[in-house]
């Protein structure tokens, strides 16, 4: 009965560090979908040249 009770592991460090990667994850993501639909067309370019 004892032996039920004992924690074999603590588990906080690593839901913490997984919810960490989670956000870093998700802000990366929302960086490139903002680059990607405030980017400037390439209509102008043969003009300059």
């Amino acid at each position: 009965m004892i032996t039920q009770n004992i924690a074999l592991a603590n588990w906080n460090n690593g839901v913490i560090m997984i919810a960490i990667f989670a956000l870093v994850c998700i802000t990366l993501v929302g960086i490139l979908i903002n680059f990607m639909l405030s980017g400037k067309k390439n209509e102008d370019t043969e003009e300059e040249l």
